[in-house]
């Protein structure tokens, strides 16, 4: 049986219950999802502020699970990837990184449509990084994470006019740009005839595929593991053994 320990790095509970739901739903006969809500960090994700606090709780829940066989950072701005990526045995995916790759073998014109607008720039870097910038366009529909939870908050209609506006300036496919819209994907691939691309459904077919294929993350060079040093204050029960 394949483990995946998929952590949301918010402290939104019911957030992560969506998550491990849509992640259920596309995993493999013989795979056991974990999804597991960070102890400590902001109640959402909106920016680098709260994105560098997140990362504590996050390493310290993928520490926490020793057995698992593959990993998923459930947070668009793939929150301390690089960190998780040095301090676990397993492979850890992230579901931007794992969006992205899956639209692009399906279209070559891609929206990735995200929540706030100071979210799009964070996006654009990643998009960047990853080598999707000629092919990504990132905006915003204005909802607040939180609010995408709320009855009445008005998101379903925002959300939907912003994926409209993207097609309208020739996107082929649509990438869901916040794991808190997980349980979206379905419903509006039907609605607007095009591709949707949930990033937890991605990364969960990945992570199964480098569980299946027993890799792991490279030891060499970046990705070595963090040299024993001591932490002070706070952080010392983060501080790397040997």
């Amino acid at each position: 049986m394949t483990k995946i320990l998929i952590v949301n790095p918010n402290t939104t509970a019911s957030m992560t219950e969506t998550i491990g739901a849509a992640a259920r739903d596309v995993a493999a006969p013989g795979t056991e999802i974990v999804a597991v809500t960070s102890a400590m960090g902001p109640a959402s994700i909106e920016g680098f502020y709260d994105e560098a606090f997140a990362v504590p709780g996050l390493i310290q829940a993928l520490m926490n699970a020793p057995d698992a066989d593959a990993g998923i950072i459930a947070c668009f701005d793939d929150t301390g990837l690089d960190a998780a990526r040095s301090a676990v045995r397993f492979p850890v995916v992230g579901i931007c990184e794992a969006a992205l790759v899956t639209a692009g073998q399906i279209a070559k014109r891609i929206a990735v449509v995200t929540t706030l607008p100071r979210s799009i720039v964070p996006l654009e870097e990643l998009v960047r990084r990853y080598g999707f910038a000629e092919r990504v366009r990132v905006s915003a529909c204005n909802v607040a994470v939180l609010d995408l939870e709320k009855p009445g908050s008005g998101a379903a209609a925002r959300l939907d006019a912003e994926i409209a506006l993207a097609l309208d300036k020739g996107a082929e496919a649509i990438v869901l740009g916040c794991a808190g819209m997980a349980d979206l994907a379905a419903t509006l691939s039907r609605k607007f005839s095009v591709p949707v691309i949930d990033g937890v459904a991605a990364a969960v077919k990945q992570a199964e595929a480098l569980a299946g294929l027993k890799l792991t993350t490279s030891r060499r060079g970046c990705y070595a593991f963090p040299a024993a040093k001591a932490y002070s204050g706070l952080l010392a029960p983060f501080a790397p053994r040997t």
